[in-house]
């Protein structure tokens, strides 16, 4: 449904750094695929040419068998797209925004209900409210109907949940599951690394760079080191004590712990303890620890 090859995009002056660096992914139809990175990774610049709001520098795309330059009147009309700013009329109340919408794309709210009501149920008490009036949470739902009430064979999510309260994240990924069994295709970008867990692939970017292409899953198989997680009273001093521990192949903080990792089999978890212990944390607890999304992004950016 999405094909990206080689994508480029540049600011500023010819030969500048690019904002999106020869960057080529797919993605099948009816799957979620999740774009993750920080802030200024590239994310949005790609989401734009995708959804034809910006003129690749180089590269092409495709949308559902449409070129994002010769047929972007067409993929606009087949396309759903949330950018990450609210960008819905906050003086139209909820009715008034889904209905005009609607109306931008020849249909009825009526004719494709059945494709947003789960979540309009839920905004249905606030109908006549001003949009900029919402909760967060709320102004998010609202947004995503209007993006689908156009019935688009694709969606494109830039970074839905940021600034959303955790039990509106929570409920925004489980509605997303619900569009995935409707055979609409899905692409979402976050820099929320839990997240990707929800996605069936990933694509980690960093610096307009795309460091790798998997599942979640599989990418948490292939990370290659063993990895601790360690904690003490003085965090500070252990974060140091880590930081100079010469046979580590990564070591950073990682919420209350500090994570570190070496290549496997050169450090049992004795020999770790007994390290942080002659540098004067005794009160250190070192355990083995699975890794996650952000421990393997962290890996693809030490490498």
């Amino acid at each position: 449904m999405i094909t990206a090859n080689q994508l480029v995009k540049t600011y500023g002056k010819k030969g500048g750094v690019p904002a999106v660096d020869q960057v080529s992914f797919s993605v099948d139809r009816g799957e979620i695929f999740g774009l993750i990175g920080p802030d200024g990774a590239g994310k949005t610049s790609i989401f734009r040419m995708l959804t034809t709001l910006l003129l690749p520098d180089g590269g092409t795309a495709v949308v559902d068998g449409l070129d994002v330059v010769s047929d972007y009147r067409k993929i606009r009309r087949i396309i759903g797209y949330m950018p990450g700013k609210f960008s819905l009329y906050p003086d139209l109340s909820v009715a008034e925004n889904l209905r005009f919408f609607a109306t931008l794309f020849h249909t009825t709210v009526e004719e494709n209900y059945h494709l947003i009501r789960d979540i309009y149920e839920q905004l249905e008490r606030f109908r006549d409210r001003r949009a900029g009036k919402l909760s967060g949470g709320m102004k998010q739902k609202l947004a995503l109907c209007c993006a689908l009430i156009h019935a688009p064979s694709v969606l494109f999510l830039d970074e839905p949940t940021t600034g959303v309260d955790p039990v509106s994240r929570k409920e925004f990924w489980e509605i997303l599951q619900r569009l995935k069994t409707q055979q609409i295709t899905i692409m979402v970008s976050t820099p929320y690394m839990d997240e990707a867990m929800r996605c069936d692939r990933i694509g980690l970017i960093q610096q307009g760079c795309l460091l790798s292409v998997d599942t979640p899953k599989n990418m948490i198989g292939a990370y290659p080191d063993d990895l601790f997680r360690v904690k003490a009273a003085d965090m500070h001093g252990l974060l140091k004590a880590t930081a100079a521990n010469d046979r580590k192949t990564s070591g950073y903080a990682f919420g209350e712990y500090a994570h570190i990792s070496f290549e496997k089999g050169t450090v049992t978890l004795t020999e770790l303890r007994s390290y942080y212990s002659r540098h004067g944390f005794s009160d250190a607890v070192v355990e083995v620890s699975s890794a996650t999304i952000e421990d393997c992004f962290i890996k693809f950016l030490s490498n």
